[in-house]
């Protein structure tokens, strides 16, 4: 088993089969680059679905005159959570790429509301994972954005899985 450090005992989140465990990912996604600078956070999962944030900041703002946020760090979080929910129901860390991923944005944000996005893998083929999610400010039945995607699986040779 491999180890994120020489002195820490706990194995690597990348080792071969170690259990995916979405909590302990989103924190060390977020030690650096565009997820820790829009400020991401973990929220909760399930079995097949997890729920990210983003806070609502200033310059995060799209739109100075109404302070409504960018679509950017929406669908960075659309992005994120999608293929966080693969990864849960697989269980395991294993290679994937973006094959299709469609947001639809329903209503602008509501001005210093954090975001929510909620993401499942509702289908999952030999080399195809199916994702569904919204992103909402507080109402789950009122959402700023829907997402669907597919994302290829591939396997540990980077070859597509039969």
């Amino acid at each position: 088993m491999s180890l994120d450090h020489a002195e820490n005992p706990t194995p690597s989140l990348f080792a071969r089969d170690a259990p995916f465990d979405p909590a302990r990912w989103s924190e060390r996604m977020n030690i650096g680059g565009h997820s820790q600078f829009i400020g991401m956070r973990y929220c909760d999962h399930g079995v097949d679905w997890i729920e990210l944030a983003i806070d609502w900041r200033p310059d995060l703002v799209g739109d100075r005159e109404t302070g409504v946020m960018a679509s950017g760090p929406i669908i960075s979080l659309l992005d994120n959570a999608t293929s966080l929910a693969v990864w849960t129901r697989r269980g395991v860390f294993r290679p994937q790429v973006t094959m299709d991923l469609r947001i639809d944005y329903t209503r602008a944000a509501t001005p210093g509301k954090t975001i929510i996005a909620r993401a499942e893998c509702y289908q999952m083929r030999s080399s195809m994972a199916f994702v569904r999610g919204i992103a909402h400010d507080g109402d789950p039945a009122d959402p700023v954005a829907h997402v669907v995607g597919i994302f290829m699986l591939i396997d540990d040779q980077g070859s597509l899985k039969p």
